[in-house]
C-alpha cells in the first residue's frame, strides 16, 4: 500500500471524518515543509507520552498523580456524579460552569454492531457509585435512540447492583431536561440549552 493511501485510511478512522476530507488531510501535509511535519510528529509522540487517563472518571489529563484537576479539586461536590459518553461532552458541561460535581466517562454507548454494553465502563461504574457517597448521578448522555438505549442499560446496572441504595437512602438517578434537541449531541449544544437542560433534570 503507498503511503498516501495509508495516510488517508488513517485519517478515515478519525470520528467524523469521510474519505474526502482524509484524503485532503493527506495533500494539504504533502505540501507542508518539513518542520512542520516533523513538529506534528513530536507533538503526537508527545500527546501519547504526557497524556493519561484519570483513575477515576477516565478523563485526559497531563498533571501528577492518578486523578485529574476536576476529581481533585476541593471545591467539586462529591455527593453528584454526571455520566457523559465521552471526553468532548465533559468539556461541553464545564463551558457552561454550572455544574459542579464529578464526572465519569461511560466511553461510548450502545450500537447495532455493540448491543450488550461489553464495550463500555458499567462495571468501573458501579465501582465508583459503591465506594462514593452520592446522593444523585445525572445520566447525562445524548439524546439519540442509540444514546437512550444506553441510559436505559445504565439505570437498569445500577439499580440491579445498588437497588438498596437507590430505593431507601435517598440516592436518585436523574436525566437531563428535554431542552436539547432529539437526536442532537451535547457536544454541539449551546451552554444556555446545556444549561437549562441540567437546571429541568428530573
Amino acid at each position: 500500500m503507498d503511503s498516501i493511501k495509508k495516510l488517508a485510511e488513517l485519517f478515515g478512522k478519525f470520528p467524523g471524518i469521510g474519505k474526502r476530507t482524509a484524503g485532503r488531510f493527506v495533500y494539504y501535509l504533502i505540501n507542508q515543509p518539513k518542520e512542520n511535519i516533523d513538529g506534528l510528529i513530536a507533538a503526537l509522540q508527545e500527546l501519547k507520552n504526557a497524556v493519561k487517563l484519570c483513575e477515576f472518571c477516565f478523563n485526559p489529563f497531563e498533571n501528577n498523580g492518578p486523578l485529574c484537576g476536576i476529581c481533585q479539586s476541593p471545591a467539586r461536590s462529591k455527593n453528584i456524579l454526571c455520566i457523559v459518553e465521552k471526553e468532548s461532552d465533559l468539556l461541553s458541561i464545564e463551558n457552561t460552569k454550572k455544574y459542579t460535581g464529578l464526572y465519569f466517562i461511560l466511553g461510548g454507548t450502545l450500537t447495532l454492531r455493540k448491543s450488550d454494553g461489553s464495550h463500555l465502563r458499567i462495571e468501573a461504574l458501579k465501582n465508583r457509585v459503591k465506594g462514593g457517597s452520592f446522593t444523585e448521578i445525572i445520566v447525562a448522555l445524548n439524546p439519540t435512540p442509540e444514546g437512550k438505549s444506553t441510559s436505559v442499560l445504565v439505570e437498569r446496572a445500577l439499580k440491579e447492583g445498588l437497588g438498596a441504595r437507590v430505593q431507601g437512602l435517598g440516592f436518585k438517578i436523574t436525566h437531563l431536561a428535554q431542552g436539547l434537541p432529539v437526536g442532537g449531541e451535547l457536544e454541539y449544544a449551546d451552554e444556555e440549552t446545556l444549561e437549562s437542560a441540567f437546571e429541568g433534570r428530573k
